[in-house]
């Protein structure tokens, strides 16, 4: 079975992903690896409306791959990837934070560029995840919290 994690940026999709299969996929780097160069470059020279596009061709490729995927924070934003994940046969697992802790972990996180994060303020951050909040509960299958959790505690969370 095919199983999508999502959340905000921070949550710890792709660390979850990991620890639940050494074959997952990080959909970010599937598209990467497709335009040919980083997410943010793609966004400043072609724009959000066809970085979408390109999200939800790979998101569609891989609905039915039978692997763990990662995706993007920011993969509920159009209707389109919505109604992809909603009409699946996919488990869709929401890893839900507070937003305090989410800020906390991507100010502490060194590892990751995350443009978004550099490019806004802290209230607009705020409003960004608000507005991603509905979409992420919207479309989850499951939701699991992992604000104070270990990612030993959420994988066997995942798995009961």
């Amino acid at each position: 079975m095919t199983t999508f994690l999502i959340g905000f940026m921070g949550s710890g999709k792709s660390t979850i992903a990991s620890l639940l299969s050494a074959d997952f996929v990080d959909m970010d780097t599937v598209i990467v690896d497709k335009i040919g160069m980083p997410i943010a470059d793609f966004f400043a020279q072609f724009g959000e409306r066809r970085f979408r596009e390109i999200e939800s061709q790979v998101l569609q490729e891989l609905t039915t791959s039978g692997r763990v995927i990662a995706t993007g924070g920011g993969v509920v934003v159009a209707a389109e990837n919505r109604r992809i994940l909603h009409e699946s046969t996919a488990e869709v697992i929401y890893l839900k934070a507070d937003f305090s802790e989410l800020y906390r972990r991507i100010s502490a996180d060194r590892q990751n560029v995350r443009p978004i994060f550099e490019n806004n303020s802290r209230a607009d951050l705020q409003l960004i995840f608000d507005k991603r909040v509905a979409f992420y509960e919207e479309i989850a299958s499951k939701i699991i919290t992992v604000t104070g959790k270990s990612p030993c505690e959420i994988v066997k969370e995942i798995q009961t």
